[in-house]
């Protein structure tokens, strides 16, 4: 049985409606992704905060960092199953598989992700993410401890926290607004 056939509850503009700038990143998306992923499409109904929400996103988790790109991916699965999000687990373990390799992994952080044979270093991340998503008020000194135990650096923790924090956002937007996965995600790096 397929998914519901909506992009999100709301009323989007048509993308050759939009703006130069942003119909022109549709196109790229569309060239190095094969689609437009449907967050984008959602917050296209504003464009402002569509541009704030690409430029925070690609910082987030395309730019240089001491955490890897699959890490800063494996982190946004842990929150968003931890917030069972329907949109973030489909889209974000799709990448998990491909930047891993593994069409497991994924499906591990999905449903489990202590079963996942991962680092030391990456259980401390994910573990962190964990709590932080769904006790934060619990989040001491000896949470943060286990980090550094761990190997991550001052700067590291940052972009940690910043990819919980982030992702924790993007997880409740997307419930909040229906929002559906490019059906074209789940068969992808299987």
């Amino acid at each position: 049985m397929p998914q519901p056939d909506h992009i999100s509850i709301y009323d989007l503009p048509d993308p050759a409606d939009l703006d130069d700038d942003m119909r022109r990143y549709f196109e790229v998306c569309q060239e190095k992704l094969g689609l437009v992923p449907n967050v984008l499409r959602s917050f296209s109904r504003n464009q402002e905060k569509l541009r704030g929400f690409i430029q925070y996103y690609n910082t987030l988790m395309l730019a240089p960092s001491g955490l890897s790109k699959l890490e800063r991916e494996m982190v946004a699965v842990v929150v968003s199953s931890a917030n069972r999000c329907f949109y973030c687990l489909v889209a974000h373990g799709q990448a998990v598989r491909a930047l891993s390799g593994d069409p497991h992994l994924g499906e591990m952080l999905v449903m489990n992700y202590r079963v996942a044979p991962v680092s030391a270093r990456q259980r401390a991340m994910l573990d962190f993410a964990w709590t932080l998503t769904t006790t934060p008020w619990e989040v001491e000194a000896p949470h943060r401890a286990a980090l550094f135990d761990a190997g991550l650096t001052e700067a590291e923790i940052f972009d940690l926290a910043d990819v919980i924090g982030f992702f924790n956002m993007t997880n409740r937007f997307a419930i909040a607004s229906d929002m559906m996965p490019n059906p074209s995600y789940h068969a992808m790096n299987r």
